[in-house]
């Protein structure tokens, strides 16, 4: 039996029996309390299964950001940071700008020509090739080239002569306005009526195409030089310098002046656009005029610095690609190996996350161990060349020195190293906040085991209580029931002492009841 209660009540021969069964109704098990608790295990469940899943996220970004190389990587690494520094020593060598601007001043020239024989030139000489792009391309600001400087100055102090997004705007605004714009010699900001107005456009159409397709050509034709000093006049700005000229003109600047009220930041891009700057002084500080025209630092000359940043890259990408190209074959292999793959068809089971040379603390702390071995061989090449060279002449050491410094495969150390720490702290707060919802889990399964024993007592004192209840209930209706028929009894025995009277005024009456209770 699994009856909850038995109640057996016993008066003399009279004895009555009570048993409590659990009832299987959801209805009847229910309790005060119960929805309270109900909704709490929901909440606490839903929070659980909530930080679980932050916690499978965490641990995959932590996972990313866990540095797993071993040794082999790690030799990897350093063995291509030598590799690439050899290659750095022996074919890059040392920075020269003069090879550089040689090689601008080349491809520069030859663009231009190529430009001008598609708009119709037919000759070969540059300097005809500038003066065909400027007659059939003007720009409105020309007419005021005094107001900017003259013709050594203007094309860095007239803004719409930058060959940037920067300049293309000031273009355009002149044609809407019919004003130049740029700075004056002090480096002031200036705007002054344009003296020529057949280049601004009549309607909006036209001034579109004045201010866009005629400014890029007459940028072209200014890009090397004019048709006066084709090739080797002073040319455009580049955008580095385009960009120092524009933001010289902030009121910010305005409080560095010399003694003729000129803006210091201002006359120090001039000098560097015309030259003057960057040349060579002899012993009497003078400027020494072949080597001021090489320095001028216009389009051309970053152009140059590019190429020869450009030759710098070549060890730095070289060094990328070995160490990135190691780590993917290798995990690769282990992918393979550990799926046991023997088809190709069976390469779809490969998690390709897992061989990926990108966004891993693992290939950055590869990388930046390879790019820091290629930055310490090309330092000790470049201590060691200056030496040879400056004979112990410091002045000459430095100058040697830097020259044969890799600044991109120093940049590209720097970045490694930066990318690594950033890497390792965020590593560090997720690990933080990992902890923090674990913490929170040991909260909730603590909260979740006091629902369930909350629900337990709770349920066990209703149960005792409604027990209880029911017992005393029973044990009344088997008073009452053991009163009515011990009532029933004593009716029975008044009727048996009364029968003579019954007879005597109801003759027949007994027999009559008698025959009725025998039949039916």
């Amino acid at each position: 039996m699994n009856e909850l209660a038995e109640l057996k009540v016993v008066d003399g021969d009279f004895e009555v029996e009570f048993e409590i069964l659990p009832s299987t109704d959801e209805a009847e098990n229910s309790y005060p309390g119960k929805q309270t608790i109900v909704d709490g295990l929901y909440e606490v469940n839903a929070a659980l299964s909530s930080n679980r899943r932050k916690i499978d996220e965490l641990n995959k970004e932590i996972d990313r950001l866990t540095n797993h190389a071993d040794g082999l990587d790690y030799m990897v690494a350093v063995g291509s940071g030598i590799l690439a520094g050899v290659v750095d020593s022996l074919w890059v060598g040392e920075f020269k700008f003069e090879r550089g601007k040689a090689w601008s001043n080349k491809s520069v020239n030859d663009y231009v020509m190529k430009v001008a024989k598609s708009k119709g030139y037919k000759g070969d000489d540059l300097n005809g090739a500038i003066k065909h792009l400027e007659n059939k391309f003007g720009a409105p600001s020309d007419s005021v080239t005094a107001q900017f400087g003259g013709g050594l100055q203007h094309h860095l102090r007239d803004f719409a002569h930058h060959p940037t997004p920067v300049g293309l705007i000031f273009s355009m605004l002149t044609q809407f306005t019919g004003k130049a714009y740029g700075t004056n010699t002090q480096g002031v900001f200036q705007i002054v009526n344009v003296e020529n107005k057949a280049l601004i456009g009549k309607d909006i159409p036209q001034k579109f195409l004045f201010g866009t397709v005629f400014w890029f050509f007459h940028m072209v034709s200014d890009a090397a030089g004019s048709h006066a000093f084709a090739g080797a006049g002073t040319g455009l700005p580049g955008p580095l310098l385009s960009l120092l000229k524009e933001v010289s003109a902030l009121p910010f600047f305005n409080s560095s002046r010399n003694k003729d009220g000129v803006k210091d930041f201002s006359l120090w891009i001039s000098k560097l656009f015309n030259g003057t700057l960057l040349a060579e002084h002899d012993e009497n500080g003078k400027i020494i005029k072949e080597s001021a025209e090489l320095m001028k630092f216009d389009l051309r000359a970053e152009l140059g610095v590019a190429y020869e940043l450009g030759r710098q890259a070549v060890p730095v990408i070289l060094n990328e690609c070995i160490v990135r190209g190691f780590y993917f074959i290798r995990r690769l292999v282990a992918e393979i190996k550990e799926k046991d793959i023997k088809k190709i068809s069976e390469l779809k089971r490969i998690n390709w996350g897992k061989t990926l040379p990108f966004k891993n603390r693992t290939i950055i702390r590869m990388l930046t161990i390879a790019t820091g071995t290629f930055t310490l061989v090309d330092l000790a090449d470049a201590a060691i060349r200056g030496a040879v060279k400056s004979a112990g002449n410091p002045g000459l050491f430095a100058k040697e020195f830097i020259l044969r410094v890799n600044f991109v495969g120093v940049g590209r150390f720097a970045i490694a190293v930066g990318t690594d720490i950033a890497m390792g702290i965020k590593r560090s707060k997720l690990r933080n906040e990992r902890m923090g919802i674990l913490s929170e889990q040991l909260h909730l399964m603590n909260a979740k085991v006091f629902y369930l024993q909350g629900d337990m007592w709770i349920a066990a004192e209703t149960a005792e209580k409604t027990i209880n209840e029911a017992a005393e209930m029973m044990q009344k209706t088997a008073l009452l029931f053991i009163q009515a028929l011990q009532e029933n009894s004593r009716s029975l025995d008044n009727i048996g002492r009364d029968t003579p009277l019954i007879e005597e005024h109801n003759p027949g009456l007994i027999e009559d009841i008698t025959d009725e209770l025998k039949w039916g």
